[in-house]
C-alpha cells in the first residue's frame, strides 16, 4: 500500500481543518447553542446555568441572613422562612455545586485525555437539557401558591427531606411533590453524565496516557462518576417511595401503618454521605491542577493523591450513620461509625499533605486562582477538623441540630468546593474565551470572599455551642446569640459583594480583556497544547504522551540540580508524524434538537403525576418521540 508522503499529508490535514473551521463558522446564533452537541459549549451552558442558580440560591440566603440579623425578625413568616430555607439547601447543592463540577468535566476532560470529545456528544446534551428543565421544575414550585398573598408553593420540609416532615398531613400542598419529582430528574441528568464521563475516560484517552499519567482532575471525575452512578439510584428507590407515599397513599415513612420514618434517613444519608464527595472530589482534583502550575513544581506524591482519592470514594459508603447518632441506633452502630468517620480522615490528610508539599520549596506565583487554591486547602481544613468532632458520639449529642453542623457544613461545601471552584474559573477562563480575567479585581473578589465567609459562618459554631437550633426562624433576644447572627448578616453580604466583583471583572474582561494566547500559565497539562478558545475539533492530531505532564516536558528539561531548563522553541512541540491523521478527514458530530426533546418529556411526565394523567401522556408521547429521532439519527452528516 502506497504512503501517504509528507508534503500531500500535511496539505490534507490543512484542508481538513479549513474544512472544520467553515462548518465552524457556520454555528452562530441561539439555534447553533440549542442543538449543540460540542463538549465545550455544553460546558460552558453548564457553568452559565448554574451560575443563575447560585445567584437565586445566594439571594435566598441573603433573606434568610436578614430574618436573623436581629432578634425577633419579621421579614418573612414562618411559612416562608421554611420554603426558603428549603429551597436554599436544595438549589446549592443540586444546582449549583454538582453542576458547576459537571461544567468543568465537560470543558475539561476530553481536552485533558486528548480527545475530540465525550463518549456520547448526544448523551451528553440531554444531560444538561435535562438538568435545566429539573432545575426549572423545582424553582416552577414558588408558583403552586399564591405569592401574590405572600404564599410560597415551594417545598417547605428542609433540603433533606425527614420524614414524616414530608407527608401530606405536615406538607400540604404541592411543594414536596414538586421537590421529590424535581430530584429524580436531576438524578437522570447525573446518571447520564456519570456514565458518558466512565466511558469517555476508559476508552478515548490519547495514544500513551496510562492511567497513571492522567492528570488529577481527571482521575477524580472518574472517582465521582463511579459514586453518581452507585449512589443516585439510592436516593431515587427514596423520592419513589415518598412520591408514592404522597400521590398513591402508601405508606413507607408513615408510623401509624407500619412504616418508618428512620427509612428515609438511612436511604437518604447512604446517599448523603457520598454526595459530599461527589461535590468534593471535583474541587480536591482541581486544586491538584492549579497548585502545581503555580508553583512550577510536580504534583506531590501523585500516586498517593490518587490512591487517597479512590479510598475516599469507597469510604464514602460506611460514615453515613455519623448523621443519626441520636436516632437510638445504639452504642455499637455509633461506636462503628464513629471509628470509620474518623479514618475517613486519612486519606483526606494525604491530600492536604501532598497539596503543602507541593507548595513547600516552589517558585510560587501569586496569582488570583493559587489564591482561591490556597483558601480551598484553608476552609476545607477547618470544615474537616470541626468534621471530626462530629464523629465523636459524646460530643455530636451537643452539636446535633444546632448551628455547629451548619457551620460545619458549609466550611466543607462552602469553603470547599466553591472556593476551589472559583479557582478553576480564574485558570481556566482563558483557556475557554482567550481572554484573561483581571488579576487585581480577582485578588479583591478572594479576599472580599475569604473575609466575608469566615465572618459568616465560623460565628455560627459560637451561636451552635450557645444552643441556637438549626432552622429556627426566629430568636428572643435574652439568648446570647444576637452578635453572632448579626456578624454572620454582615459577613453574608459580604460575599455577595465579592461576588459583584466578579461578576464585574467577567463583564469587564468580555469587553476588553487581554488576550491570553494558548498557554498563559505555562501550563502542565494537554489543554493548554492547542489554541485558545479551542478549536470545535480539539487536536488537529491525536496526541502522542509519553509522561505525567506531557506538555510541560514537551516545554522543559531539567539540569544536574533539577531546576527546569526551556528546550529551544520547535523542538519538542512539532507534530509526531507517525500519529498524524493521515489525510482523513475529521468529521464531528453533528448537531440534534432531540435531546432537547426527549428532556422536555420529563417535567411533563411529573406535572401530570402532580395534576391530571392526560398530562402525563404528552410528555411520555414528547419524551418517546425525542429518543426514536434520536435512535434514528446519523451520528455524523458528511
Amino acid at each position: 500500500m502506497a504512503t501517504v508522503a509528507g508534503p500531500a499529508r500535511g496539505n490534507a490535514i490543512g484542508e481538513a481543518l479549513r474544512q472544520a473551521r467553515k462548518a465552524a463558522d457556520t454555528e452562530y446564533g441561539i439555534w447553533s447553542w440549542i442543538a449543540t452537541v460540542d463538549h465545550k459549549r455544553i460546558g460552558i451552558m453548564y457553568g452559565v446555568t448554574a451560575f443563575f442558580f447560585f445567584l437565586a440560591g445566594g439571594i435566598e440566603a441573603l433573606v434568610i441572613r436578614l430574618q436573623l440579623a436581629t432578634p425577633n425578625g419579621s421579614i418573612v413568616n414562618a411559612d416562608q422562612y421554611s420554603r426558603i430555607f428549603t429551597m436554599h439547601g436544595t438549589t446549592m447543592v443540586f444546582l449549583v455545586v454538582m453542576p458547576l463540577s459537571a461544567a468543568f468535566f465537560n470543558l475539561l476532560v476530553p481536552l485533558m485525555i486528548g480527545a475530540r470529545d465525550v463518549a456520547f456528544p448526544r448523551l451528553n446534551a440531554f444531560s444538561f437539557w435535562t438538568f435545566l428543565a429539573g432545575g426549572i421544575f423545582l424553582n416552577a414550585s414558588f408558583f403552586t401558591g399564591n405569592i401574590f398573598e405572600g404564599r410560597l408553593g415551594a417545598p417547605d420540609a428542609g433540603w433533606f427531606g425527614y420524614a414524616t416532615l414530608t407527608s401530606r398531613q405536615f406538607s400540604p400542598g404541592h411543594g414536596v411533590d414538586f421537590w421529590a419529582m424535581g430530584l429524580q430528574i436531576l438524578g437522570i441528568a447525573s446518571m447520564a453524565s456519570g456514565f458518558n464521563f466512565i466511558v469517555t475516560i476508559l476508552n478515548m484517552r490519547a495514544p500513551g496516557m496510562t492511567l497513571l499519567r492522567m492528570p488529577l482532575f481527571v482521575w477524580m471525575t472518574l472517582v465521582t462518576s463511579f459514586l453518581i452512578i452507585f449512589a443516585m439510584p439510592v436516593i431515587t428507590v427514596a423520592l419513589f417511595e415518598l412520591m408514592f407515599d404522597r400521590l398513591f397513599n402508601a405508606n413507607f415513612f408513615n408510623p401509624a401503618a407500619g412504616g418508618t420514618p428512620l427509612l428515609w434517613q438511612h436511604m437518604f444519608w447512604l446517599f448523603g454521605h457520598p454526595e459530599v464527595y461527589i461535590l468534593i472530589l471535583p474541587a480536591m482534583g482541581i486544586v491538584s491542577e492549579v497548585l502545581p502550575t503555580f508553583a512550577r513544581k510536580p504534583l506531590f506524591g501523585y500516586p498517593f493523591v490518587v490512591l487517597s482519592g479512590v479510598a475516599i470514594g469507597f469510604m464514602s459508603w460506611g460514615v453515613w450513620v455519623h448523621h443519626m447518632y441520636t436516632t437510638g441506633l445504639g452504642t455499637i452502630a455509633n461506636s462503628a461509625f464513629g471509628i470509620s468517620t474518623m479514618l475517613i480522615g486519612v486519606p483526606t490528610g494525604v491530600k492536604i499533605f501532598s497539596w503543602l508539599g507541593t507548595l513547600w520549596g516552589g517558585s510560587i506565583s501569586l496569582r488570583a486562582p493559587l489564591m482561591f487554591a490556597a483558601g480551598f486547602i484553608a476552609m476545607f481544613t477547618i470544615g474537616g477538623l470541626s468534621g471530626i468532632t462530629h464523629s465523636i458520639v459524646p460530643s455530636d449529642y451537643q452539636q446535633q441540630d444546632t448551628y455547629y453542623v451548619v457551620a460545619h457544613l458549609h466550611y466543607v461545601l462552602f469553603g470547599g468546593a466553591m472556593f476551589a471552584l472559583f479557582a478553576g474559573i480564574y485558570y481556566w477562563f482563558p483557556k475557554f474565551s482567550g481572554k484573561l480575567l483581571n488579576d487585581a479585581l480577582g485578588q479583591v473578589h478572594f479576599w472580599l470572599m475569604l473575609i466575608g465567609f469566615n465572618l459568616t459562618f465560623f460565628p455560627m459554631h459560637i451561636s451552635g455551642l450557645l444552643g441556637m437550633p438549626r432552622r429556627i426562624y426566629t430568636y428572643s433576644g435574652d439568648n446570647g446569640w444576637d452578635l453572632w447572627n448579626l456578624m454572620s448578616t454582615v459577613g453574608a453580604f459580604t460575599i455577595a459583594l465579592s461576588i459583584l466583583v466578579f461578576m464585574i471583572n467577567v463583564a469587564i474582561t468580555a469587553r476588553r480583556g487581554d488576550r491570553a494566547g494558548s498557554d498563559p500559565w505555562d501550563g502542565r497539562t494537554l489543554e493548554w497544547s492547542i489554541p485558545s478558545p479551542p478549536p470545535p475539533y480539539n487536536f488537529a492530531e491525536i496526541p502522542r504522551v509519553h509522561a505525567l505532564d506531557d506538555f510541560w516536558h514537551r516545554k522543559y528539561t531539567e539540569d544536574a540540580q533539577g531546576r527546569p531548563v526551556p528546550i529551544p522553541a520547535g523542538a519538542a512541540l512539532a507534530p509526531e508524524p507517525e500519529h498524524a491523521e493521515g489525510g482523513h478527514g475529521i468529521h464531528m458530530p453533528s448537531p440534534s434538537y432531540f435531546p432537547l426533546i426527549a428532556a422536555i418529556g420529563f417535567p411533563l411526565i411529573a406535572v401530570g403525576l402532580i395534576y391530571d394523567y392526560a398530562i402525563l401522556a404528552v410528555g411520555a408521547a414528547v419524551l418517546l418521540v425525542g429518543l426514536y429521532g434520536w435512535a434514528l439519527e446519523p451520528a455524523t452528516e458528511e
